[in-house]
């Protein structure tokens, strides 16, 4: 099993799609980081300006946690499509090229392909979250340092630096968990098509759907809202 899994990844690897997804996060996140470590201060007292009345803050506000949650926020409605981008093509691009009849002349049975290309894709997506996590929390470090993290919802939290790398990691681990559920999603698309572009779009449209129904919460939807919901 171990070794048809090392094969699938070399075939996902050797597609230039591939890296279309570590390109664009590290686009987007080196956008981000600078774009805030140039106009920062300027937005981060726009937000605080109806605050500043009433609370004083002091220290170092903008840090490479508070940059960090912005862009886990941020990066969540791109992600699922660069993992769609791939997953969708494990099943349905061999489909399309002919070269399903290919592998199943070979002595591996038909579940043990499945299932290796199916944790492939689970591969490919921990690295692209591990890429994300990693290139944020480098270029963070190195633009803005740590500090205490303000988080501003519903009401507003500080959170101290000692305490807080081990809820980035419970976070990027609740992350990886809903990417798998796109890439399961991709994956099963691709298993129904014989062209990666159906699963690859449908899983998009799909994305896009259940978030404009979480964000309308129409009335009707409203006790499986819940189930629908991104993780904030």
């Amino acid at each position: 099993m171990w070794k048809l899994i090392k094969i699938e990844l070399y075939k996902i690897f050797s597609k230039p799609r591939t890296y279309i997804g570590f390109g664009a996060i590290f686009i987007i996140i080196v956008a981000i980081e600078i774009g805030i470590k140039i106009k920062g201060d300027e937005m981060f007292s726009m937000i605080i300006s109806n605050l500043s009345d009433k609370f004083f803050f002091e220290g170092k506000l903008i840090n490479m946690y508070g940059v960090g949650y912005v862009i886990l926020n941020t990066l969540w409605i791109h992600v699922p499509i660069l993992v769609a981008l791939v997953t969708g093509d494990l099943l349905a691009g061999e489909a399309n090229s002919g070269t399903f009849r290919v592998l199943l002349t070979r002595p591996v049975s038909r579940i043990k392909l499945i299932i290796s290309k199916f944790l492939a894709g689970w591969t490919y997506t921990l690295l692209l979250i591990l890429f994300m996590m990693f290139l944020s929390g480098i270029i963070g470090l190195l633009l803005f340092g740590p500090g205490d993290m303000l988080v501003m919802t519903t009401k507003i939290s500080i959170i101290s630096s000692n305490d807080i790398l081990w809820r980035f990691g419970l976070a990027y681990i609740y992350g990886f968990l809903c990417m798998t559920t796109v890439a399961t999603l991709s994956y099963f698309l691709s298993a129904l098509s014989d062209n990666s572009i159906g699963p690859i779009i449908g899983t998009i449209a799909l994305i896009i759907g259940i978030t404009i129904i979480t964000t309308v919460g129409a009335p009707l939807l409203r006790p499986i809202l819940p189930y629908l919901s991104q993780p904030t």
